[in-house]
């Protein structure tokens, strides 16, 4: 399959404007550390809360009129979920969501408020059952993040960051599941600012990513496993195959965060940051904060410059009873 280049990404710059947000880079003095510093994407403030929203609506505005007219499914414990039931209200397309019984009461609930009709299987079913709606229904499927549509939207997260960091960006950090982000961020960073690195990073608990990218050839992690980490969005038990050649390409490495690093993060993010963010959103964050051995931060850059970070704060979407826990502890 042919990698997304930076025509297909800055064509679904221009199909989402106007409905997607260009979230701004935002400075964070209180992480800087001796040589290095950090900036953010917050990716939160998108009007379903996430970075979904770009892939999912380049994706459904691209569809011939009758694709629209059959309506489409998805699966997604939320983010993707209620992306695509938020761009099938505006433009019009019956959607059907397929959601983990497991998935957050708050994602389900705002799913259904865009007017999607939602389907709760096990997380077992959530990949299978689509399929059947498929050929039932006649629905087209809106894959979460195996497909150039969706790899292009989310690679617009790459092309803002490009454009609006500083001129000593060093890394970039981006949240990995199925690869959909981390594909088309890394597409954009490295087809226009060259010499940036791009690392991902997930929880150790779903390190499916990290070990794929270092084995060579996909590798699939059991869902029993995925399930065990807070990240509720980064539990899909394996990259896509579109996604995994993506990163093959254009990504330096994944690090993995441990899950109270991960907790410890959220609450740090709405301290200090004044972001509320979902687990699966302060991973990139966590690994500023946490694994700076494994990022290569110790030395100051050629010239005498620090390091300057970015990282993707990919998602807000979690309970309010969770987001009080985390912030107690």
């Amino acid at each position: 399959m042919a990698l997304v280049g930076l025509e297909e990404i800055r064509a679904a710059q221009k199909r989402i404007a106007g409905v997607a947000v260009r979230t701004p880079l935002m400075p964070c003095p209180w992480a800087a550390d001796g040589n290095r510093r950090l900036w953010l994407k917050p990716e939160n403030l998108q009007p379903t809360g996430a970075f979904k929203i770009r892939g999912a609506y380049n994706r459904l505005a691209a569809l011939t009129e009758e694709e629209r007219a059959r309506g489409v499914v998805a699966q997604s414990s939320g983010n993707h979920a209620q992306a695509v039931a938020y761009a099938a209200q505006l433009l019009g397309i019956k959607a059907v969501i397929v959601m983990p019984d497991t998935s957050p009461a708050v994602k389900v609930e705002n799913t259904r408020s865009f007017g999607a009709e939602v389907v709760l299987v096990s997380p077992a079913e959530r990949d299978e059952f689509p399929s059947e709606l498929t050929r039932s229904h006649g629905y087209v499927w809106v894959p979460p993040f195996d497909d150039p549509y969706i790899i292009a939207g989310q690679g617009t997260v790459g092309l803002e960051i490009g454009e609006d960091a500083p001129d000593e960006l060093d890394t970039v950090l981006v949240p990995v599941s199925g690869g959909g982000l981390i594909s088309g961020t890394a597409a954009a960073i490295k087809l226009t600012t060259p010499g940036v690195r791009v690392i991902g990073v997930e929880p150790e608990l779903a390190a499916d990513a990290q070990g794929s990218l270092r084995a060579g050839t996909r590798v699939v992690w059991p869902v029993a496993d995925t399930y065990r980490t807070i990240a509720d969005g980064l539990r899909t038990p394996a990259v896509g195959v579109l996604n995994f050649e993506h990163l093959q390409a254009y990504v330096d490495d994944i690090v993995t965060v441990s899950e109270q690093e991960i907790r410890d993060t959220v609450a740090v993010l709405a301290r200090r940051g004044r972001i509320v963010a979902e687990p699966s959103g302060a991973v990139a964050t966590a690994a500023y904060l946490h694994r700076a051995g494994e990022l290569g931060m110790g030395a100051p850059l050629a010239g005498g410059g620090g390091r300057v970070f970015a990282a993707v704060v990919s998602g807000g979407n979690l309970e309010p009873k969770l987001l009080s826990e985390l912030l107690a502890a």
